[in-house]
């Protein structure tokens, strides 16, 4: 459109495009998971009769490098997490319902589809990745170990998927809440105080050079006689945590440990 004659004269504004103006990319996920996702949890038999839209969301992502090197870091994160979070809602919609045969998983595991982060590739941002390469670029581009928590793995076990997409422009919020939400979920970390156990998802033990990079104490700090990984657990959750377990941490007497990941579908 290069002309524009409509005025709203009630509230004195110009209907019209505004020149340069960037659209917003990520509306059509935006409303998707707002109609199909609560509490982390995915109606998937509702969003597989919806999956067009989802669809085109997808085939938008293929966005040339050159555009996305005039974004800004934030909005880059989050394309690249809205990306990994909509695939792998495609990725389960091409075997839902899932009935797998493998006794390594749930019957229902997104595991239990060959090659889902390892081998499947997409194509996105004018590359063409899996599922993993994509989680390795947000872990080597932008450094920040807090984006892994921000991803949807199709599992009760991976970090909570939003009901809202990621943006730029609240992107530091979107994910410093997904750290403090890792703290409040046992599946992604809890501290029993009478063993001074810390058990956390094995997320962090699968990405721990990038949990110990962004989360590495100043030396001179707390629990520099620990080991890398329990030294950047520690800091990293020691600001989220309630009081009562951060003097538990601050003792310097805890356990680390693992637990389980849980890859049954995150189905509502």
């Amino acid at each position: 459109m290069k002309f524009c004659s409509v005025w709203l004269t009630v509230v004195g504004l110009l209907m019209c495009p505004v020149a340069g103006a960037q659209t917003d990319r990520h509306a059509a996920f935006d409303q998707l998971l707002d109609l199909y996702v609560r509490d982390g949890d995915v109606n998937y038999r509702g969003l597989a009769a919806d999956r067009a839209r989802l669809d085109r969301y997808v085939a938008g992502l293929d966005v040339p490098a050159a555009e996305r090197a005039g974004w800004s870091r934030p909005e880059q994160e989050a394309f690249w997490l809205n990306a990994y979070n909509a695939l792998v809602l495609e990725t389960v919609l091409t075997r839902y319902p899932i009935r797998g045969t493998s006794t390594l998983y749930p019957r229902d595991s997104i595991r239990q589809i060959p090659g889902a982060f390892e081998r499947t590739t997409h194509r996105v941002g004018g590359e063409t990745l899996t599922l993993d390469a994509i989680e390795s670029k947000l872990i080597d581009d932008f450094g920040d170990a807090r984006l892994v928590l921000a991803l949807g793995r199709g599992a009760r076990g991976s970090g909570r998927l939003r009901s809202e997409a990621y943006r730029g422009a609240t992107l530091e919020a979107q994910v410093q809440q997904a750290l403090q939400e890792c703290a409040q979920r046992a599946v992604c970390a809890s501290l029993d105080r009478t063993t001074r156990t810390l058990t956390v998802t094995p997320l962090i033990g699968w990405r721990s050079e990038a949990f110990e990079r962004s989360f590495a104490p100043a030396a001179g700090s707390r629990w520099m006689s620990r080991s890398p990984i329990e030294r950047a657990v520690a800091a990293m959750l020691s600001p989220v945590l309630f009081e009562s377990e951060r003097s538990v941490l601050a003792l310097d007497t805890f356990q680390l440990k693992y637990a389980e990941f849980d890859w049954s579908l995150n189905e509502l």
